[in-house]
């Protein structure tokens, strides 16, 4: 009969719930109350209709199958529903013609009234709007035309048609409610979900711009500098054949050109101005951008590991102790790894200040001949911890530098309370082709 009746009807509609106890209870519920209806039933329809025990059986046992196949398939429940009450009616009618005063009701008596409201309940809760009001007309028309061109006078029965049609209208009603009800959450819980998946979205390419922002100074000092090169190599060479010049112009004219569009490039890319580079982000504010006007100047240089000591001042003064250890010796790092380096310990030491209040921190620097090796970690905080917006993004940022340059960061909470970052970057900015790279020593503080 169409999706729109109940074919594609979800199998957690209200009220079959997501939860499976509560399952359990709607299934206890709908089975109590047909077993009543086909035992209970059979009984007042023998009294009340003058029916045989078999045919009173029968009617109720219809009744008590369409309510429980409703919970699946409401529909071709709703139309067993209704036929059987129809057909029991129609039965009953000879024998309430023969009584002077029965009183009885017709042609809905009790336990098909109850069976009938069950079934529209769960077509109100399966189907949508215009496929409830679809069944409860047919049910209301199919109702009074039967007691209207019954043949039997009022004077041998009491008409229930028209207090069953507004019973049935009730059932369709609280049903129609509880699947709006339904839907609405539903659809609030996908509309969160993705939401949410746009917003990480979002952060990647506004953590992958930033990076790319702070490279293009690396790039382009290395391109500056091939310019250059090619510009005084012929005056280097005694008599520089011309197929030389020629080469050599050629170099530094695509040097140049090639400048011209990373100056276009970063142009859009710091439609923004990137965060400060020489202090935690959230020493002042946990937004992940300064005020207009409050930023550095778009052309400032790029940090390193020259100024990770003004770095870690500027956290003192933010009110965080931390300690710095480093082992061996600088090995003459590609600028981007420097870059890098900075700016993870940069983030982990924002975190510290973003989420650990009252906490000490210790940065520990390794140096090995493949790479180095950067430790952030962080005792307990010895205050509570504020509300923060931030949602993970200093990680997604710190991993994607990490994976430009083939190392990896890893970030864990410690078995004391605190919290750990360790980061390794590749020396030449490339991954070890040997799978060597240390994994750097162990933290030395109890943190």
């Amino acid at each position: 009969m169409g999706t729109w009746l109940g074919e594609s009807a979800s199998a957690h509609s209200p009220p079959l719930s997501k939860y499976r106890w509560l399952r359990l209870l709607t299934y206890l519920l709908v089975g109590w109350l047909a077993l009543g209806i086909a035992l209970g039933g059979a009984e007042e329809l023998s009294r009340s209709y003058g029916f045989t025990t078999a045919v009173a059986v029968l009617s109720t046992f219809l009744q008590a199958v369409a309510i429980v196949v409703a919970l699946w398939h409401p529909v071709p429940a709703w139309a067993v529903s209704l036929a059987a009450a129809t057909g029991t009616a129609l039965l009953a009618r000879p024998h309430l013609a023969s009584l002077p005063h029965s009183g009885t009701d017709w042609p809905w008596s009790t336990p098909l009234l109850l069976a009938h409201m069950a079934v529209l309940l769960f077509v109100a809760l399966r189907v949508p709007i215009r496929g409830t009001v679809a069944a409860l007309g047919v049910t209301a028309v199919l109702t009074f035309g039967v007691q209207s061109k019954s043949g039997v006078g009022a004077q041998h029965y009491s008409p229930t048609g028209a207090v069953a049609v507004g019973l049935f209208a009730v059932a369709a009603v609280i049903g129609t409610a509880l699947r709006s009800r339904s839907e609405a959450r539903t659809e609030l819980i996908q509309q969160t979900t993705i939401t949410a998946e746009e917003r990480a979205r979002r952060t990647l390419l506004e953590e992958r711009s930033r990076i790319a922002r702070e490279l293009h100074d690396v790039v382009a000092h290395h391109m500056s500098v091939i310019s250059i090169q090619a510009q005084v190599a012929p005056h280097l060479v005694e008599n520089p054949s011309e197929e030389l010049k020629e080469n050599l112009a050629g170099i530094r004219n695509n040097a140049l050109e090639a400048l011209t569009e990373l100056r276009r490039v970063l142009g859009v890319l710091r439609s923004e101005s990137p965060d400060d580079p020489d202090a935690p982000e959230a020493a002042e504010d946990v937004s992940r951008r300064p005020a207009p006007g409050t930023g550095p100047a778009p052309d400032a240089p790029q940090p390193n590991l020259a100024r990770l000591d003004s770095l870690l001042e500027n956290t003192r003064a933010a009110g965080l102790e931390v300690v710095k250890a480093e082992e061996g010796a600088p090995r003459g790092y590609s600028p981007g790894v420097e870059l890098s380096a900075y700016r993870i310990v940069q983030e982990a030491l924002s975190n510290v200040l973003r989420h650990a209040p009252g906490a000490k921190a210790r940065v520990e620097i390794g140096h090995f001949p493949n790479g180095i090796y950067l430790s952030v970690v962080n005792s307990r905080p010895s205050r509570p911890v504020p509300p923060s917006p931030g949602s993970g993004h200093g990680l997604l940022g710190m991993r994607e530098r990490a994976a430009m340059l083939g190392g990896r960061v890893e970030a864990k909470p410690t078995r004391h309370g605190g919290f750990l970052v360790t980061a390794f970057l590749p020396r030449e900015g490339t991954p070890d082709p040997t799978g060597s790279a240390p994994t750097g020593p162990e933290p030395t503080s109890s943190y």
